[in-house]
């Protein structure tokens, strides 16, 4: 039997019918409740296609001949009602009966918190459990997360860092242990996930992802999850979550044809189909679908206190012609190929995010130059806080794999980035995109034989926590590692018992170190006052030196390119008396060569490079020295 009831007052009605309710997650799905003094739970779903919905599930052996919804009388399309005795733990489906079709389709819930260990599809009835032990992050991450903070960020997949064999990885308790000591270990401040959300195909990496509301069962319920986000929280380490608004796959149990009619996805074959990923995009210009997606992100800050959302593939929501040939798209009202409905969904996302959660972080993968992607809505942008650096990632990588007898003629590929560093707020990735598909891992990129490929890597790593932006390593690259990432292995972690492996994962854990104490390398980091170039042009050397600086602090990076010792090279500095070396990345600690670099560095009244004093410096083989001033006049 089925109880009439409802959780949707007129006005949720009206919001969700404009595309402005963002917490549909009370209203939608299932919620334990007492009605008339009986407990059960109450169900929710948008079906405005349907000629009526039953509720099935293991409690009445699938068959809901018994447990008809009823629809709501304001043609809404909601179907609702409460049915007792219910309980945390039932599995459930919709069964939708079609006005369009003589087709019978078993949907789980859209809004479900909890799925079946895939491949089974049900969702589960649950009730997340909301007592936190979090405070003291949440009062403060605020400070944590603003742009003159220092934010160093670890990539993880949570189901292939470490695995216990092939087809078992840890679980939510055992992550809660062994990567939250890890990672506070490394001295990361961030820690990203790749989609967490339910997803039917686990080589997916989650970016195929079904249940919008949901921490994938793989791992363990949602209160396990939570606590695992808790434990971080109280390592003081943020959390960032993938999020996928692009695009949903086309399994028959989910979002697509949900109702017999296309409800999620754009009815136009242009707009509703991904030709990349082979699967369907979201029609942002039906109101209740961004309603749905906003609401999602909602509730991942909300209820799992995530620090960050990071949305994936902003590139290919807001262009009609993403991987799209001439004629295979429809230009928008005005001519052009902005898709302006995906727009302003992002708009709209971001502008009610940042209003109800002014402390986290907003960032987006867009690989394109979209102007003012990190510009407030109210200011013409798009009102993300952060934006993947993807031109910097793509320059510095082709520079470090050629030769270094090659490097003088592309000298201008490794500085150009500071002629648009400042035009966005940006973040340095080195993430999964990099290490798969026959591109290699971070160190077999590198050129030389296994010394020098080492040498390079710990140089990048050098430049990247020394160049303006926001820093991100996927797990992994920060010990070497030689593989490409393979989804059914864990991180090369036996690599650790060779010296090269342990070098490059010290020099990580030091350069998190400095980047956190220098407020030089992170308090201008979106301003071009922060830097200044020293020698941007040596490219018969290929050193690059330059400045960080903030506020009267200052730090002087040298960046020989090449395996050749530059003896004896002068470069001009900042007005001071001495420098002290706070990293030489061809020390023997990171299994560098070697090379005495004096640790104090006298200043010299010499001219050099436009200024009154310098400083004479013995440059190690492919290394990255730093410099803090000591002693100011």
């Amino acid at each position: 039997m089925v109880i009439a009831h409802s959780l949707f007052s007129d006005f949720d009605i009206e919001l969700f019918k404009a595309g402005k309710h963002f917490k549909l997650h009370e209203n939608f799905g299932s919620h334990l409740t007492e009605l008339h003094g009986e407990k059960g739970c109450y169900f929710s779903v948008y079906a405005p296609g349907a000629r009526y919905v039953q509720v099935i599930g293991d409690f009445n052996y699938w068959d809901g001949s018994d447990h008809n919804l009823y629809v709501r009388w304001d043609s809404s399309g909601i179907w609702e009602g409460f049915i007792p005795g219910l309980q945390q733990g039932d599995l459930y489906k919709y069964k939708i009966y079609s006005h369009h079709d003589n087709k019978i389709r078993e949907k789980a819930d859209p809004y479900a918190r909890l799925y079946e260990i895939p491949p089974n599809s049900a969702s589960v009835i649950w009730q997340n459990d909301r007592n936190w032990n979090d405070t003291t992050w949440m009062k403060n991450r605020h400070q944590v997360n603003k742009l003159d903070s220092p934010q160093s960020v670890y990539e993880v997949h949570l189901g292939s860092w470490k695995k216990k064999s092939p087809s078992e990885s840890l679980d939510y308790e055992e992550l809660g242990t062994q990567l939250v000591d890890y990672v506070k270990k490394m001295g990361f401040t961030h820690i990203e996930f790749l989609p967490v959300m339910e997803h039917p195909y686990f080589p997916s990496w989650g970016y195929q992802c079904t249940g919008y509301f949901a921490p994938s069962s793989r791992f363990g319920n949602p209160d396990e999850f939570r606590l695992l986000i808790e434990k971080l929280h109280q390592a003081d380490i943020g959390v960032i979550l993938d999020w996928v608004p692009a695009h949903f796959p086309s399994d028959e149990h989910a979002l697509a044809d949900f109702d017999g009619t296309h409800l999620y996805e754009h009815p136009d074959y242009a707009k509703g189909f991904h030709p990349d990923w082979n699967s369907l995009i979201f029609n942002y210009e039906r109101p209740e679908v961004r309603s749905f997606l906003i609401s999602s992100a909602h509730f991942w800050l909300d209820y799992y206190h995530a620090d960050g959302i990071r949305v994936d593939a902003v590139a290919s929501m807001i262009y009609l012609d993403y991987s799209r040939e001439e004629g295979q798209w429809t230009p928008n009202e005005y001519g052009g190929n902005e898709y302006l409905a995906a727009i302003q969904t992002l708009k709209d996302l971001n502008t009610s995010v940042y209003r109800d959660f002014p402390d986290i972080l907003m960032i987006a993968e867009e690989s394109t130059a979209f102007p003012g992607v990190t510009k407030p809505v109210h200011d013409g942008g798009l009102g993300f806080g952060l934006k993947w650096m993807m031109g910097w990632m793509n320059d510095t990588l082709e520079y470090f794999k050629r030769d270094p007898i090659h490097r003088s003629f592309h000298h201008h590929d490794i500085s150009r980035s500071l002629t648009y560093a400042f035009s966005e707020n940006y973040v340095l990735p080195f993430s999964h995109d990099e290490v798969v598909h026959g591109k290699k891992s971070m160190v077999y990129k590198m050129p030389g034989d296994e010394w020098q490929k080492f040498a390079n890597l710990r140089l990048l790593y050098t430049y990247m926590f020394t160049h303006p932006g926001q820093k991100l390593l996927f797990m992994g690259c920060e010990i070497g590692q030689t593989s490409e990432w393979k989804i059914d292995q864990g991180v090369e972690w036996h690599l650790l018992d060779y010296t090269p492996h342990q070098g490059t994962q010290s020099i990580v854990v030091q350069l998190n170190n400095i980047y956190k104490s220098e407020k030089a390398l992170y308090g201008t980091n979106y301003n071009s006052e922060g830097f200044e170039w020293i020698d941007w042009g040596d490219n018969t050397n290929c050193v690059l030196s330059y400045v960080r600086k903030h506020h009267g602090a200052w730090l002087v990076i040298v960046l020989n390119m090449t395996p050749t010792p530059r003896l004896g090279y002068r470069i001009g500095v900042p007005k001071c008396k001495e420098y002290n070396l706070i990293l030489n990345s061809d020390d023997t600690d990171y299994w560098g060569s070697g090379l005495t670099v004096n640790k104090k560095i006298s200043v010299e009244q010499t001219k050099s490079h436009n200024r009154q004093q310098s400083i004479v410096l013995d440059l190690p083989p492919l290394s990255g020295i730093i410099l803090k001033p000591s002693k100011h006049d």
